[in-house]
């Protein structure tokens, strides 16, 4: 490998490394505002619907209800039984019904 895919690398570890030592080193101990922490808190739900959303609308090309239907399902099967397995399996026994009949 070329000089330039080490220098890469080692740039990547250091950004992913720097925003994960930043709080353990110097907010360690520190109690943050009740906003700040709501925020963060929230930060994980945010980014999980940003990466599935689009997901959901193209997952089969030309027929967004296979997308809407198995996120309605989904939706569903969490609220009443909030076990991800049983959600997966649900969605995914949904979904292969549904393309069989569609």
């Amino acid at each position: 490998m070329s000089d330039w895919y080490w220098w890469m690398l080692l740039g990547m570890a250091i950004v992913t490394y720097i925003p994960r030592a930043f709080p353990l080193t110097f907010l360690e101990g520190k109690e943050l505002p009740p906003v700040i922490s709501g925020v963060l808190r929230n930060i994980p739900y945010a980014v999980l619907g940003a990466l599935i959303f689009p997901a959901v609308i193209y997952i089969q090309e030309g027929n967004i209800l296979f997308g809407v239907f198995g996120s309605i399902v989904a939706f569903a099967l969490a609220f009443l039984f909030q076990n991800v397995m049983i959600v997966v399996l649900g969605t995914i026994g949904f979904l292969a019904i549904y393309s069989l009949l569609f």
